[in-house]
């Protein structure tokens, strides 16, 4: 019996080490993806929303129910926390109906302001389908903007970023941080967006 515990002890020690190799690695992808793809034009960086207006960009998920899925919550969140309070901002809302009745930016909208008690400003873009018509259909509505933000998971959002430098490079010299990468917050979704994500990549070489 002392020889069983002591082979699922070793078995559990082994299974943690390695999630625990897992979430770190994930982590840095994430922390190394929230910085990548951003404004190049001099002073960008530097950039802060007091100079004009802002533009927060929240990619939606594949949501079947009426109520958000815990991902589309996180990315409402995380978009909402990314807002600079003393900018004239605008929340971006992007996703149509791909596993649902209902938009994606419509659920996210709710859960906004129903849930978070969210009373700024919010636009909708309900008729994409894809990442890469995210990008194309929330240009319109983020034209205007001095400063635009890109939130979801760090790596999605990276890759978002990346289409907007391909779609319109003008506007993508405005792109600053988001608030959406935080070290360890969600870790198992950061380890399946990491993998996605090098996936991705291999997919794209």
């Amino acid at each position: 019996m002392s020889g069983q515990r002591g082979h699922f002890r070793r078995l559990f020690w082994a299974g943690f080490a390695t999630y625990t190799a897992f979430a770190v690695w994930a982590d840095f992808v994430h922390w190394r993806s929230s910085r990548r793809m951003l404004g190049t034009a001099p002073g960008a960086a530097e950039l802060t929303s007091r100079t004009g207006t802002e533009a927060v960009v929240v990619l939606g998920y594949g949501n079947r129910g009426e109520r958000a899925n815990f991902v589309n919550r996180y990315r409402v969140r995380a978009g909402i926390r990314s807002i600079d309070r003393t900018a004239d901002s605008v929340l971006v809302l992007c996703g149509g109906t791909v596993e649902g009745d209902t938009s994606e930016a419509v659920i996210m909208q709710r859960y906004a302001r129903e849930e978070l008690e969210y009373t700024g400003r919010i636009v909708l873009e309900t008729e994409s389908r894809s990442t890469w018509e995210n990008i194309e259909n929330a240009i319109p509505l983020i034209e205007h903007a001095d400063i635009i933000k890109i939130v979801s998971n760090s790596p999605h959002a990276e890759v978002a970023r990346e289409y907007l430098w391909q779609q319109r490079p003008d506007l993508a010299e405005r792109l600053v941080r988001a608030d959406e990468h935080r070290f360890g917050e969600i870790v198992p979704m950061k380890i399946g967006a990491a993998l996605r994500l090098v996936l991705f990549r291999w997919q794209h070489r």
